[in-house]
């Protein structure tokens, strides 16, 4: 059975930075580990990256979310360095979920699992644009390796993606 992790936006300004949160930083551990699981049972991770330009502030997201985030090239937009990227993919997106899902075979995959942040925004996003890209692929999320906004969201969110066929646990 050939296995995907994505990890979504595990990315310095979501974890301690702008739009940190101490349930991000809380489950930093678990993400690595998950990682290092994925990686030594040789199946395949892949990293989404949010990126934002300078203009951000201008754009339909900022002037929704008036904080400046994940502007490309800065400590911000980098990957938490306390997760192993050697030889993983990594995909820059400018929005919430990423519409390139089709390009990277995910149907070669028996099983995709979601992590990452936030919850109740990219994380949501992306699992239910795979979901309707690949409606009978078995798509997972662990909840002990993501966190939202709050953590009210965060359980929001998890309730819509379950209703929606995401195995959550």
């Amino acid at each position: 059975m050939s296995k995907l992790l994505i990890v979504i936006d595990m990315q310095n300004d979501f974890i301690d930075a702008a739009l940190g949160t101490p349930e991000a930083v809380a489950i930093v551990d678990n993400v690595a580990k998950k990682i290092a699981a994925y990686k030594a049972a040789g199946d395949a991770v892949i990293f989404t990256r949010d990126t934002h330009q300078e203009n951000y502030m201008e754009t339909n997201e900022g002037k929704h979310l008036p904080v400046v985030h994940c502007v490309e090239g800065t400590p911000g937009w980098e990957i938490s360095d306390k997760l192993d990227t050697a030889g993983c993919t990594i995909i820059n997106k400018p929005s919430f979920g990423y519409t390139g899902w089709e390009s990277e075979e995910l149907d070669q995959y028996d099983e995709i699992e979601l992590i990452g942040l936030c919850t109740d925004i990219c994380v949501a996003s992306n699992a239910l644009i795979i979901k309707a890209l690949y409606p009978e692929m078995k798509v997972t999320l662990d909840s002990s390796c993501c966190a939202g906004v709050t953590p009210a969201s965060h359980d929001a969110a998890l309730t819509t993606m379950k209703m929606c066929q995401v195995e959550v646990y």
